[in-house]
């Protein structure tokens, strides 16, 4: 089994709206050095499955991660994890794309690396939210595409998949190679040992530019963007509070219940 696993470096979404400064005339997020970055939670969870699989089935595990001066303590987390290679398509043309742009240029390199049964993907970034890429790349690819998968069995020579639904979860299976978005339900993400953490520290990616995808600067990245973003800002949640009295409980619950009706709450 060869298995590529699509990974994005991101603003930790855990820091609070205090921590981010936003450039309204460019609509972009503005982070210093001191802003800490991780790798995007539901793409932990894509590792975990490929690892999964190759616990069961064997093979190799291809990192594929996309961007400019990428962190590598960041991006060689799944090295550290199990898996077996990591390559980085870096480069000042793939920085702010959109989920079209990117879907490209992954899609792109993965044709570059040719032998692949099995693409992951997140279930959506855990930064835009948007949940387009995986399947942007499947359909560039012209590849089967499965959502949301708490559980991946090769059986066959044909992926068995467990996909989350609403109210429980249904069986899909679909021929190889395929591509599949993971989400949470697949498990707790592994912790790295100590041997592949030093494996991971000492290897270095396998870096591509644009020309080694064989694309241009203006097909990936902000110049290959299908999106226009109108406004990027920073919700702003005003809370008033009101205290309702009364001479007793009962005149206090009266008075709460006349001021939900003027407010049209009840």
């Amino acid at each position: 089994m060869n298995i590529v696993v699509c990974v994005k470096e991101i603003i930790d979404p855990e820091l609070p709206p205090e921590n981010f400064e936003i450039d309204s005339t460019r609509n972009i997020v503005l982070c210093s050095d001191s802003i800490s970055h991780v790798l995007s939670p539901f793409d932990e969870h894509a590792v975990e499955a490929a690892l999964q699989v190759k616990d069961s089935c064997g093979g190799k595990i291809i990192i594929l991660s996309m961007g400019n001066n990428l962190r590598r303590e960041i991006v060689k987390k799944p090295l550290s994890m199990g898996a077996d290679e990591i390559i980085l398509l870096e480069d000042e043309a793939f920085v702010d794309g959109d989920s079209w742009s990117t879907a490209y240029s992954l899609a792109q390199a993965i044709k570059k690396i040719g032998e692949y049964d099995l693409i992951l993907c997140g279930r959506q970034a855990a930064d835009w939210d948007a949940g387009q890429v995986g399947l942007g790349i499947a359909e560039i690819l012209g590849l089967p595409s499965v959502t949301l998968a708490r559980k991946i069995q090769i059986i066959n020579g044909k992926a068995k998949v467990e996909r989350v639904i609403p109210d429980g979860f249904e069986m899909i299976e679909t021929s190889l190679p395929a591509l599949v978005t993971v989400s949470n339900e697949i498990g707790q993400p592994r912790y790295g040992t100590i041997d592949k953490l030093l494996a991971a520290e000492s290897k270095e990616p396998v870096i591509w530019k644009t020309q080694d995808i064989g694309m241009t600067p203006f097909e990936t990245g902000e110049k290959g963007r299908k999106v226009k973003l109108l406004k990027l800002f920073k919700p702003v949640r005003e809370v008033k509070c009101e205290i309702i009295e009364g001479e007793t409980r009962e005149e206090a619950g009266i008075n709460l219940a006349l001021k939900l009706r003027e407010a049209k709450v009840l």
